[in-house]
């Protein structure tokens, strides 16, 4: 297909990482395009993303699903664990089966599946409890991601660009690349919307090229009612969210202006006591951003079985190896995340004794 009839000049790039080419890796996965002419055949389709998806795993999910019924296909939408309540506005995300709740079934749906798409991860540990699952299927398996460091010798076919401002932009591409512009409706515009939106912060974020407002534009041109999405990510919460956010900014949110970075340490009393349940947290790490000056952000959470962590920063500071190195995580190089066995107590101090060791990079 020649570039310029592609909305928005969003033509097909080749499998990268760190911004080089995965050509020499000897598991190469093929080409996501070699795929299209297989579109037209109806198959038995799994669908699944990380655990605790967020709304660009969600919608990104979603949008395929969608699309792959218009071609006649019999999907399914796996998650690996349960989800935040504020993305139930979502077409479709009532429909989704949870893992970890209904294993039996969910592994009957993936042991029928002709094919598997994995979006918005890009090794399968990101998926908790199902990885083992994923691992032993045999039927061909699908890379759909944005994400560093892609474990290519686990997929047949796939696209993984950094480049790209969410996974729910690479699924527009894929439904446009695929000769398919006309499937877009205004059920799969609000699930594309919706993750780009959380995924670039606003559009905030350096992820938001030029590509990813003409790709609005066209979703706006079909339909898309942008608002409806903006009061259903943003003005869905309950009233104990609020307080429990005063609490964290007022009594759990630590400055460390020689380092210029932020820290916010939330206890486990203070998830019970607020009554906080998946998705709630979502967001909290950009507010100290705000704070003039600040180019790293660190918010830990005290969960039941591990610590989680989650990293911002602005300019050249890298999240991604620094998630990497301290915290056994990873992601985009401005916004990752990581894990802890540790206690809270230890974990934090580890977090401040890494980020005297990389004062330099953040002065």
């Amino acid at each position: 297909m020649n570039n310029a009839t592609i909305p928005g000049n969003l033509s097909l790039k080749p499998l990268t990482t760190h911004g080089k080419l995965l050509s020499s890796h000897p598991f190469m996965m093929k080409p996501i395009e070699e795929i299209f002419p297989l579109l037209s055949e109806p198959r038995q389709i799994a669908i699944t993303m990380h655990q605790k998806p967020d709304a660009d795993a969600m919608g990104s999910t979603l949008a395929l699903k969608h699309f792959l019924a218009l071609l006649g296909h019999t999907v399914t939408v796996i998650s690996p664990t349960n989800w935040a309540g504020w993305v139930n506005w979502m077409p479709g995300a009532r429909e989704v089966m949870d893992y970890e709740k209904d294993k039996k079934k969910a592994e009957a749906v993936l042991d029928n599946a002709d094919w598997l798409f994995c979006l918005d991860f890009n090794i399968f540990h990101r998926t908790k409890g199902m990885t083992e699952k994923l691992k032993q299927l045999t039927c061909i398996k699908i890379l759909i991601d944005h994400h560093q460091e892609p474990d290519v010798a686990s997929f047949d076919y796939g696209i993984s660009d950094t480049s790209k401002s969410s996974t729910c932009e690479m699924v527009y591409d894929f439904i446009i690349n695929s000769g398919n512009a006309d499937k877009i409706n205004t059920t799969i515009g609000q699930c594309i919307y919706a993750g780009v939106v959380a995924d670039t912060g606003s559009f905030r974020y350096a992820s938001t090229h030029a590509g990813v407002h003409t790709m609005v534009a066209d979703l706006k041109l079909r339909g898309l009612e942008h608002g409806i999405v903006h009061e259903n990510l943003f003005d869905n919460f309950l009233e104990n969210r609020l307080r429990f956010i005063g609490n964290v900014l007022l009594n759990r949110m630590e400055i460390f202006y020689e380092y210029n970075t932020a820290l916010i340490s939330i206890p486990k009393s203070d998830i019970l006591k607020y009554h906080i349940k998946t998705g709630d947290t979502e967001g909290l790490v950009n507010y100290p951003q705000s704070i003039q000056g600040i180019k790293l952000v660190a918010l830990v959470i005290d969960r039941d079985e591990e610590r989680k962590w989650s990293f911002r920063s602005k300019g050249e500071f890298d999240c991604n190896t620094f998630a990497r190195k301290y915290f056994e995580g990873g992601g985009h190089y401005n916004a990752s995340g990581g894990r802890s066995s540790d206690s809270l107590e230890k974990t934090v101090d580890h977090f401040i004794k890494a980020m005297k060791e990389n004062e330099k990079l953040l002065q």
